[in-house]
């Protein structure tokens, strides 16, 4: 007899961040699967064409708006998803924004609103959530991490700072759920291709680079897909009840040496 019982077929999913790079690509990965999705971001209106597109692929998508540095907006994203689509029971907290510069030369207002989205959006989500998943023993509380949680490097302003604190946090988490059958789990990218700080100068990020490369990051230039992190993801919630994969790091493969 199984140790537990299995997964539900449908598996509603909760997607914060779901308007570009990790979060949308997430969001259809597991829309393919036949998981119904709901779609959460301050951009509503490209959620709205995301869930349109994963609807007319046959799939099921519901999309709101959802700020994750206000409480009131997280609780009321939840009340609709849940209503719209049943019991979230996959959670994947990826919203957050990266603003290039130096530590101490960073406005520390701009400072703090980074540590607000990536670290405080997802014990809004936590807190709001996992009640639900705790009665019904079981569900999957997934964080996207980052490489520079264990691999600190400079001129990423807040960043470093706000992925190391919830990387602690899932880790936090999953010892507090222990038993609960709720599993939370870190994805951690590697450098990867999304819109996340596209908007910086060149002037700032070409020096910032150099200085990655003189630090020993950045060794080629190949950079991971956002449906490479998607994958990861997958492979986390849809691991078998009885198994928990508790950090997925994903790196870009380094492009192929010439061996003659």
């Amino acid at each position: 007899m199984p140790r537990f019982p299995a997964h539900p077929g449908r598996r509603t999913v909760l997607v914060a961040g779901a308007s570009s790079g990790i979060g949308a690509a997430t969001a259809v990965a597991l829309a393919e699967l036949g998981h119904p999705v709901a779609l959460g971001a301050r951009r509503v209106e490209i959620c709205e064409t995301l869930a349109e597109k994963i609807r007319a692929d046959g799939g099921e998508a519901f999309a709101y708006r959802l700020d994750v540095g206000d409480t009131a907006s997280v609780d009321e994203f939840v009340a609709a998803a849940e209503a719209a689509l049943g019991s979230i029971e996959i959670v994947v907290s990826g919203a957050g924004d990266l603003e290039f510069g130096r530590g101490w030369e960073m406005d520390p207002e701009v400072f703090e609103s980074q540590v607000r989205v990536h670290l405080i959006g997802a014990q809004r989500l936590a807190h709001r959530v996992l009640p639900g998943m705790i009665e019904r023993r079981r569900g999957d509380f997934v964080v996207i991490g980052s490489d520079c949680a264990d691999r600190t490097r400079p001129g990423v302003g807040a960043y470093n700072a706000a992925k190391t604190g919830v990387e602690a946090f899932a880790t936090q988490l999953r010892m507090e759920l222990e038993g609960t059958g709720v599993r939370s789990s870190i994805v951690r990218p590697g450098q990867t291709q999304t819109g996340m700080g596209m908007q910086a100068d060149p002037e700032v990020v070409g020096p910032m680079l150099e200085e990655w490369v003189r630090w020993g990051f950045a060794r080629h230039p190949y950079f991971l897909r956002a449906s490479d992190i998607a994958s990861a993801v997958v492979a986390v919630v849809t691991a078998p009840r009885g198994a928990h994969l508790v950090l997925v790091e994903v790196q870009p493969e380094a492009p192929l040496r010439d061996t003659k």
